[in-house]
């Protein structure tokens, strides 16, 4: 990822799945649950925001949990969103809160965890956009619709109501672990939002790491689709089980 992420051919970068580092530790750590064991970079927060320096980093906990070092010992950790803005650009406004749960500061806990939300209001010259991204709810049974994905999208409506103003254009991307045909799809076009990976034929989100045969997780809703100049989801370079996606656009 360091190479792809120092060409920085971007303005904005918006990750999922970031730990912070908390507490002295080696560089890589191990996550275990009942369900995989991951290794980690310990600071991935760091890592990326020592790549790009300059630029406005802002971290989202969304838990805090113990993580093992190569001989098992515990060390606290952080886990949740993380965003980065160029410096030519102005942020005049963000917002940090949860789409489902809260905070969860004494352990990883059980399924669903906690989700965030972060969202930043972008100026360039006069002309501002409204950036938004989470990571959706993770259900051991699947992607599926449920009582608490259908709770996630209300939450995310209504958020992104009351932080936007007017006629701003705005996106909203993120791992949503859900299938093409989920509701909340029909939640956010009640809020204008368009989806591109779905409308412009895109029908994997995934890379080789994945091994299943259900492609699709990541999603890009956009209020103002004639201000895209291109919109991508490409295979390579791997650096995740997750295609980056790449949007291109005016404001």
């Amino acid at each position: 990822m360091s190479a792809w992420v120092e060409q920085a051919a971007f303005d904005v970068l918006c990750l999922q799945e970031v730990t912070r580092r908390i507490a002295p530790s080696p560089d890589w750590l191990i996550y275990r649950d009942p369900y995989r064991r991951l290794d980690q970079r310990a600071d991935l927060f760091g890592d990326i925001s020592r790549l790009l320096p300059g630029w406005l980093a802002t971290f989202a906990p969304a838990t805090r949990g113990l993580l093992e070092d190569a001989a098992g010992r515990p060390i606290w950790s952080e886990h949740g969103l993380a965003c980065w803005v160029a410096p030519q650009l102005s942020v005049t406004g963000s917002r940090q809160d949860f789409v489902h749960g809260r905070f969860r500061a004494s352990g990883w806990g059980p399924e669903p965890v906690p989700r965030a939300v972060q969202m930043q209001r972008i100026a360039s010259g006069g002309a501002a956009l409204v950036v938004a991204h989470l990571h959706g709810l993770r259900d051991p049974n699947g992607k599926g619709d449920t009582p608490d994905r259908d709770t996630q999208a209300a939450s995310l409506r209504r958020q992104l109501r009351e932080f936007r103003n007017g006629n701003e254009t705005v996106v909203v991307a993120g791992d949503f672990n859900l299938l093409p045909d989920s509701s909340t799809f029909d939640v956010l076009a009640a809020e204008g939002l368009i989806e591109l990976v779905t409308t412009r034929g895109h029908s994997d989100t995934r890379t080789v790491l994945y091994p299943k045969a259900q492609r699709h997780a990541n999603y890009c809703f956009v209020s103002d689709p004639d201000r895209v100049i291109a919109f991508d989801v490409p295979a390579t370079p791997v650096m995740s089980d997750h295609r980056p996606m790449i949007l291109d656009l005016t404001i």
